[in-house]
Parts: C-alpha cells; structure tokens; sequence
C-alpha cells in the first residue's frame, strides 16, 4: 500500500513569505517548505497495481496553464476541536476543473468517491489542543494575506510517509498542463 494525494506545489518564494507567518500559536506543528501544497485529490492508502491505474488515469487530464492566488487564513474545525491552520486560495475556476478531473481519475482508478467539500488551501502548521483565543488572534493578525500570482503549469502526484515530526512528501510523477 502506499499513501497519495494528487497536488500543486508551491514555489519555494510563496513558500517562504508563508513562512514568515509560521510564529505566535504554541505547540503548533509548523510545515516546512517542502511540504507546503495545494491538495486537488487526496487517494489515500492504495494498492501498488491501483496507483499505476491512477498515473495513467491522470496522464489523460487536459488543462492548460492557469493562475492561482493565496487570499486570507483560517483554521480547520471550531473551539477545542481547532486542529490546523491554513492559507485560502483564491476562488479559481480553472482549479475546481483540476480538482474535479482529479476525482474523475481517481473514480475511474477504482477508488471511492472523496465525499469532503473540496476547499483549496495551504496547510500551514497542525494544531493539538489549541487554544482557540490565540487562534483567533493569530487569524486576525494574517487574514489579510494574498500572494502574487501563482503560475499552475503542472500538478504531481505525491505519496506521503507519516513519522514523529510529521508527514514526509515525495513526488511520484508530475502532469504538465
């Protein structure tokens, strides 16, 4: 078996502007650079033989290049069920379409349907037993974030590996638009 999920990367310039929000919430598991993505599709735990099914289904989406933009921040969950923290992206059509061809291959692989509301984001740190005031104060204090443009020429496939300091991403194949 192994873990994937289909993603933008973030250059590393985005990645480090990011970083300078990475301060103010206590045990916050901060994401390094490398980590930092736009999920489109996450597929889970896969059999070997349903990950080569996956790369060929996502060999076939056609797309061209697009724009995206990172705008605000929040927080996954409410009160004490507070778990992540997270930089918004910008409504784009043409990455909802990505999404959606995303979940189409990853259906015609053979995998179930992915029944969350997809919200693009940046997860910036994990959270455990946050206090919900300084959430909401770190919120206030970036919610006013927005990147430059980011250029979407290509999106890859990832498997991640979970450890003590967190999850460690690899990329597995890479899908030019």
């Amino acid at each position: 078996m192994i873990r994937l999920f289909a993603a933008l990367a973030i250059p590393d310039d985005i990645g480090r502007a990011l970083q300078t929000r990475q301060a103010g919430l206590e045990g916050a598991r901060w994401r390094p650079l490398e980590a930092l993505h736009v999920t489109l599709r996450f597929m889970g735990d896969v059999r070997q033989d349903v990950a080569r099914d996956l790369d060929a289904e996502l060999l076939k989406i056609v797309g061209r290049p697009f724009d995206i933009a990172l705008e605000g921040v929040g927080s996954f969950a409410d009160g004490a069920d507070i778990h992540a923290v997270w930089a918004g992206v910008g409504e784009s059509p043409e990455l909802r379409r990505l999404a959606d061809a995303c979940e189409a291959a990853a259906r015609r692989a053979g995998l179930a349907p992915d029944r969350r509301r997809y919200r693009p984001h940046v997860t910036l740190a994990y959270l455990k037993r946050a206090d919900p005031a300084e959430v909401a104060v770190w919120i206030q204090a970036h919610n006013l974030l927005r990147s430059p443009p980011i250029r979407v020429e290509r999106f890859g496939l990832y498997s991640s590996t979970l450890g003590g300091e967190g999850s460690r991403y690899r990329l597995e194949a890479q899908y030019p638009l």
